[in-house]
């Protein structure tokens, strides 16, 4: 028989809280946790507002050895991992190394330390960089320090698809269990709020520039003007379904199935997207899965908060589920868009509402944006089938969908 992959575990480090129940909470009452950016003065941009971890102490996941070789991004994805493996009852390090691997997702590296080097090699008086600045920056840091600490020495491997590698992930994690690693971590943080990195983000035109964080980013919305940036994400426990229920473990749900595509093209300054190759990412998530569309209790779209690139994604969504649209809900205007950590917490939101019984009301629209008219939720509601879709655009044409199956949870979790 195949090998199936289920969820034991979650870590959500991000601007909605520290810990699955702080998160959930966020997304229950719908409170927004964007505001100033504090990791730097951001006074001279446009963009003044974004996502952060509030609060966040590095040092009660890493011992400062670790921490002073890497970014701030990789500090949450310790966090993150540390809190994943706590939830599904497994240890720091590796009974056996060989059968549990990392496979994250990564797209703009360690920013804040590699602008904090080069500002010291070009402004300072020492004219140099320190040692760890060749390994910090670099998009693959995060898997790598995560799979020597936790000595995790399975098939490890690092997604680049921007905000779509964050599903991409979790993809790549089902296979790697179905061809017989029992246990992967997978899932993403991210950590854009750095000078350079908001520049580079201002430089595709794509950034709210709106004065109230409250009004900002407002995917779906009559007055969408962009998107916030934030950091965190979400780090998961996929494991071999037959090696977590002879440990006992709960199961918060299954991967069914993944597509992902590519558009053929690069993005232009005034284009959005292949709504026809999007929707096939989401076809072919839905047939691996073996499911067919009306069978979907929830779709968590991309919600770039891009005007066209919401419509864009509006005719892709009608393209898959013609008039018989399921229910759409997102939270990304409540903490910001952290990229492929945001896709990642938006799978972390599935699990959870799964969990939790509850289909959790979308942050927004108020105002549904002309060809953007889905059938938002409104209202919490329970799942039926307990099958979701969530999608996700990486910029420069990336799609990526995914299919999970949530646990009941009057069983425990188990399938």
């Amino acid at each position: 028989m195949t090998a199936r992959a289920v969820v034991t575990g979650i870590g959500v480090v991000a601007p909605s809280g520290v810990g699955v129940d702080a998160h959930w909470q966020t997304v229950l009452t719908g409170t927004r946790r964007t505001g100033p950016i504090t990791l730097f003065d951001p006074s001279g941009y446009p963009t003044r507002f974004g996502g952060e971890v509030s609060g966040f102490d590095a040092a009660a996941y890493a011992d400062n050895r670790r921490l002073v070789q890497t970014d701030r991004w990789t500090h949450l994805g310790f966090a993150a991992t540390r809190l994943a493996l706590a939830d599904a009852g497994l240890p720091l390090r590796a009974p056996d190394p060989y059968g549990y691997a990392v496979a994250l997702a990564s797209s703009s590296g360690g920013n804040l330390f590699g602008q904090r080097e080069l500002q010291r090699l070009w402004g300072g008086s020492t004219r140099t960089v320190g040692a760890y600045q060749s390994i910090a920056w670099f998009y693959a840091a995060s898997v790598g320090q995560l799979s020597i600490h936790h000595q995790f020495k399975g098939p490890c491997g690092v997604l680049v698809a921007e905000t779509a590698g964050g599903l991409d992930s979790l993809a790549h994690a089902a296979r790697a269990v179905r061809r017989g690693t029992p246990v992967v971590i997978a899932g993403a943080t991210e950590c854009p709020l750095s000078p350079y990195a908001l520049a580079c983000q201002l430089a595709s035109g794509m950034l709210s520039e709106g004065a109230d964080p409250e009004q900002a980013y407002r995917p779906f919305d009559v007055a969408a003007s962009g998107y916030l940036p934030a950091e965190g994400g979400a780090v998961f426990v996929v494991e071999e379904l037959s090696h977590a229920l002879a440990r006992g473990a709960r199961v918060y749900g299954e991967v069914m199935g993944w597509g992902a595509t590519h558009d053929g093209a690069h993005t232009t300054a005034d284009g959005a997207g292949d709504p026809g190759q999007y929707a096939r990412a989401m076809r072919l998530a839905l047939d691996r899965a073996g499911v067919g569309a009306d069978a979907v209790d929830v779709v968590v779209p991309d919600a770039l908060g891009v005007p066209r690139y919401d419509r864009s994604e509006a005719v892709a969504l009608r393209a898959v589920f013609g008039d018989r649209l399921p229910p759409v809900t997102t939270q990304k205007s409540l903490t910001g868009r952290a990229h492929q950590g945001g896709a990642a917490l938006d799978v972390a939101t599935v699990l959870l509402a799964f969990a939790h019984d509850t289909l959790p009301a979308s942050a927004g629209p108020d105002e549904v944006a002309p060809g953007c008219e889905l059938d938002f939720l409104r209202e919490q509601r329970p799942p039926v089938n307990r099958l979701s879709l969530v999608c996700a655009r990486g910029f420069d044409g990336f799609n990526s969908a995914l299919v999970l199956l949530g646990a009941a949870p009057s069983d425990g979790g188990e399938q």
